[in-house]
């Protein structure tokens, strides 16, 4: 189960993210293409970049947040062969910023809860669906915070992260074994998760116009543990293959860091720019353990043997655009986004590829402590023609649709 999740978590977010990232986790996120790191005064720079509690009104700041997420049916185009489909998947995701008032003059304190990645994917139709007939993750993540000002013009900030993952892995087709002989496997898992890491951010307000973000994430490894199902019939030993036990699997919550700069305009219109490095290097193989005694070679081929990836660094550009005027925000952004995964080890469970987002989004101020926002980013993924051990063929179609609501509140 241990691999299911990981696996799920690597497979799940292709589409919104590079890797298995989820950047947007609200209304100004998703309006701005998660281009709020050096400007944010709302509720979710408890997450995006706790330094900037500091400089908030001396309030406490609450958001609620539901997000759509529609992921098209990703089409792969066989050199040779049938054109084949993922299945369309649509997920509903809450999420929860709070940002306390002032602890003493220097202190504040706040709390996120969201989804820093995960989604799913399936397929129904060979070859896919013997490696990867589902690949379902849940990632949610907790993240207290704590900021402090260290002058009128500098906020520093340190976080704890919470990671709670669980996932389910599914796998069911025909490989051959010699000559003319093929064997039907399956594989069935699920498991879960709690890893631990921390944040980091660092706000600097030089004028009041200008306004500079740093932050990191650490890497947080995910131990998935769980329990495992795997067959082959027949196989080469017996009649039947079978494995029902207990499994385990490490992956990478990759760390990032994120450099922003932004400035307002005297008309009220703040551009920021977010440079954001993703450590993807972190993520050398995927590894089923299991606690049992393999014998059907079958089995240990398809669902025991470790599985290079050696995924790469990847670099994240994202441009934002905030118009302030009475009562209504008005705010819209672009991303260009990477992929980590080389084509030699791109597989059906996270068939990648560099994507271009764009995003609009709005709020209104209801009075001076309610108000609501509505925003949306499409998110686009390249064609990508890959040839390796396993595939030859075409991916495309990769594309998603987030849309986001919210509630925000000062008291």
């Amino acid at each position: 189960m241990k691999k299911i999740v990981l696996l799920s978590f690597i497979t799940g977010s292709i589409l919104l993210a590079a890797g298995y990232k989820i950047p947007e986790t609200s209304v100004n996120a998703v309006a701005l293409g998660a281009a709020n790191v050096a400007h944010n005064e709302s509720a979710d720079a408890a997450y995006y970049n706790p330094a900037n509690m500091v400089f908030m009104s001396n309030e406490n700041h609450i958001e609620a947040n539901v997000m759509y997420i529609g992921l098209e049916p990703v089409k792969y185009t066989p050199k040779t062969g049938n054109e084949i489909n993922s299945e369309k998947e649509t997920f509903i995701v809450p999420s929860l910023h709070y940002v306390s008032g002032k602890l003493g003059e220097r202190a504040r304190v706040g709390v996120s809860i969201a989804a820093p990645g995960g989604l799913s994917k399936r397929w129904n139709d060979a070859p896919a669906k013997t490696s990867a007939e589902e690949f379902t993750l849940e990632v949610i993540e907790v993240n207290p915070t704590a900021a402090f000002k260290v002058s009128e013009s500098v906020g520093v900030a340190v976080g704890f992260r919470i990671v709670h993952t669980s996932g389910v892995v599914k796998s069911n087709g025909t490989v051959p074994v010699g000559g003319p002989v093929t064997s039907v496997i399956s594989r069935d898992m699920s498991g879960n998760a709690l890893d631990f890491g921390y944040n980091l951010a660092l706000s600097y307000k030089p004028i009041s116009a200008l306004e500079i973000g740093l932050t990191y994430r650490s890497n947080v490894n995910l131990n998935v543990k769980g329990t495992a199902k795997l067959t082959s019939t027949p196989n080469m030993v017996m009649a039947s293959g079978l494995y029902d036990g207990d499994a385990s699997v490490s992956v990478p919550l990759p760390a990032a860091f994120n450099a922003a700069i932004a400035y307002t305009l005297p008309t009220n219109t703040t551009i920021e720019f977010v440079y954001e490095k993703t450590y993807w290097s972190a993520y050398k193989n995927l590894d089923f353990t299991y606690n049992g005694t393999i014998v059907d070679p079958v089995i240990i081929g398809a669902f025991d043997n470790p599985k290079a990836k050696n995924w790469k660094d990847t670099n994240a550009y994202r441009i934002g655009l905030t118009q302030e005027l009475n009562t209504v925000t008005l705010m819209a952004g672009v991303v260009i986004d990477e992929s980590p995964a080389p084509e030699e080890t791109l597989g059906f469970e996270l068939p990648d590829s560099n994507s271009l987002a764009v995003s609009l989004g709005g709020r209104y101020k209801i009075n001076n402590q309610l108000d609501v926002g509505l925003a949306a980013l499409y998110s686009m993924h390249e064609n990508r023609v890959v040839k390796n051990a396993s595939i030859d063929g075409e991916f495309s179609n990769a594309n998603a649709l987030l849309v986001s609501v919210g509630v925000g509140y000062k008291f």
